[in-house]
């Protein structure tokens, strides 16, 4: 493995223990809490995946740079690129539906159920931590 490949398997873990860290262990934990209402839920969860994004958006851009140098074989550049799409298709089209719900239920309105658009994000959140493990190690085996 060359040092540009080193660092994209880096970035590209990295990027996957976030995503599995806060989607699957934080988010539905923090519900669990004692004394967590659904507003303060909603209030910490935007706070966290604001930041999570940011963070996926750095780690997604460091991983294609590090790519540029010695790009890798067209199956692992699939693998990334369909992790760097899911998270495009998230922040563009699933998370505006998500803030917008979030909006009414922080201003009071009812919001006991979940929304399509939360599940659609869950979906495509084990999307992209698949692609983003099969990107890794096909990048560790190229």
């Amino acid at each position: 493995m060359t040092a540009p490949w080193g660092a994209a398997v880096a970035g590209i873990f990295v990027w996957l223990g976030m995503v599995v860290a806060i989607s699957f262990m934080e988010a539905p934990l923090k519900f669990r809490a004692p004394g967590v209402t659904l507003q303060i839920g909603l209030g910490i969860g935007r706070l966290v995946f604001r930041a999570l994004n940011a963070a996926e958006l750095v780690l997604a851009v460091a991983v294609l740079v590090a790519l540029q140098f010695e790009p890798p074989p067209a199956r692992v550049m699939v693998a990334i690129l369909a992790a760097v799409v899911v998270l495009a298709v998230q922040l563009v089209a699933v998370r505006p539906s998500l803030t917008r719900r979030s909006d009414a239920v922080l201003a009071g309105e009812e919001g006991q159920e979940r929304s399509r658009g939360h599940y659609a994000y869950v979906g495509l959140e084990l999307i992209k931590a698949i692609a983003l493990l099969v990107s890794g190690i096909l990048l560790l085996a190229a």
